[in-house]
């Protein structure tokens, strides 16, 4: 338990680390600091279980979940997921990317799980190893007064207001970007805005046999959709979009997502029985944004507090675990031996960074019709295609064997674009487009880009 010191009317507590955020990546980051014999004392603003999108996992969450202890619990949760599909001329009317192909060092395979569920699972974790994780606790002000000194004002739902005195804080406070926002250190990404709108179904048409528990992607028009099964008979459903078009909806919610829903015929023909549960369809605004810097002497952001992408490739979990636990050896580190710090907060940062920048590549090209052809006729030349499992497997980070298919790939990229000039231009019209909606409301005309 962390040390209280008594001061005039209330309580002034003090710790070694305070993570704001009870997801995944503060989840995470609380329990590897307090293994490590730290007093950590976790935030969470709500109550677990709270909803939370983001169901499908990847393979290099396996690692991490065995490292934390927790693989189990989360195989006990999940649906079995063997890879993710999409769509192709074929007989079947899609193409699956299977994690057993991957070439690099990935599991062969991952899991879907409630959110809430899940969430819940990883932060009473943290609390079993040794966090005082506390739920409905808001922090409402961080001021910190030297590079080990920093209090924080919490407001808890019980009414209770108290002070914390930390040596270091770790962000995990998700898109509300806590200290990001403070810093003045978060933008938006300009070339990829959307957002989403999405529900919960029962009935849906799953795959057949051994890619039942796929998760599968869908372009349109206006972005891309997913349907992701769930324990229970259940699935997600969404689509991703810009912003533009989803304003169009003007409050009917559940009417449009039916309609955009229909825009792809082979998704609408899986969903012919389905039901939604409830009557909630969910809206979450833009998407993609960063922060200028992830962290300095005392504080760090990890996960949705740092960056979030489009999550097309289901990027967000595994990149929110990857980086808090890289973060909790970076805290670790500083508070051992200080003088190092810096150098080891800009390492981390250049590693999320690369990593980012490895899925964007894909997310910022997905709907265009050169991406689309090779995702729709994939060839395994060089090993290009397995080489892009591993991508969507999450292992982008440190296999060279990856790495250099990722290279090659672009380049294949670059030469199908010169192949095919008029493909290529649509597509790059198309993120000028994209990119400039962001900045005049959506009504820039393609044809005055």
């Amino acid at each position: 338990m962390a040390a209280q010191l008594t001061q005039s009317d209330r309580v002034l507590e003090q710790c070694d680390v305070v993570v704001i955020g009870g997801g995944p990546s503060g989840s995470t980051a609380a329990a590897l600091l307090a293994r490590r014999g730290y007093r950590v004392i976790a935030l969470e603003k709500a109550r677990h279980p709270r909803f939370h999108i983001g169901e499908s996992l990847l393979p290099m969450n396996l690692p991490i979940f065995e490292r934390l202890g927790v693989l189990d619990k989360v195989r006990a949760l999940g649906v079995f997921k063997p890879g993710a599909d999409f769509e192709a001329d074929n007989a079947r009317g899609y193409n699956t990317y299977a994690f057993a192909r991957a070439i690099g060092n990935s599991p062969p395979h991952a899991y879907q799980v409630w959110r809430q569920d899940f969430d819940k699972m990883l932060y009473n974790h943290a609390r079993d190893c040794g966090a005082d994780a506390r739920e409905g606790q808001e922090v409402v002000k961080v001021e910190q007064q030297g590079s080990r000194q920093t209090r924080l004002d919490v407001n808890a739902d019980d009414g209770a207001r108290y002070t914390i005195q930390a040596r270091y804080v770790v962000d995990a406070s998700g898109r509300d970007a806590l200290l990001s926002t403070k810093k003045k250190l978060r933008r938006k990404n300009a070339e990829h805005q959307s957002a989403a709108i999405f529900g919960h179904f029962r009935g849906a048409d799953q795959r057949a046999g051994a890619d039942a528990g796929n998760i599968s992607i869908y372009r349109f028009d206006h972005g891309w959709m997913w349907m992701i099964p769930l324990p229970g008979g259940v699935m997600s459903v969404g689509a991703v979009c810009r912003p533009d078009y989803l304003k169009q909806r003007k409050g009917r919610t559940l009417e449009f997502l039916l309609d955009a829903l229909k825009l792809n015929p082979a998704l609408w023909q899986r969903m012919s029985r389905a039901e939604l549960i409830g009557s909630e369809v969910r809206v979450t605004g833009n998407y993609s944004y960063d922060s200028t810097q992830m962290g300095g002497p005392g504080w760090v952001l990890v996960g949705d507090a740092f960056a979030f992408l489009d999550p097309v490739f289901s990027s967000g979990v595994y990149l929110a675990m990857s980086g808090a636990e890289q973060a909790a050896h970076v805290v670790d580190s500083a508070l051992r031996e200080p003088a190092g710090e810096m150098a080891l907060l800009r390492k981390l940062e250049k590693r999320q960074r690369a990593g980012m920048a490895r899925f964007s590549f894909f997310i910022y090209r997905f709907n265009g019709p050169v991406m689309q052809q090779m995702f729709r006729e994939p060839r395994n030349i060089w090993q290009l295609e397995q080489g892009v499992i591993s991508m969507l497997a999450g292992d982008l980070f440190d296999s060279r064997k990856v790495l250099l298919r990722l290279r090659l790939f672009k380049l294949v990229y670059a030469f199908c674009g010169v192949l095919d000039w008029r493909r290529w231009r649509a597509e790059h019209r198309y993120r000028l487009a994209q990119a400039r909606a962001q900045f005049t409301g959506g009504n820039t005309p393609l044809d005055k880009v």
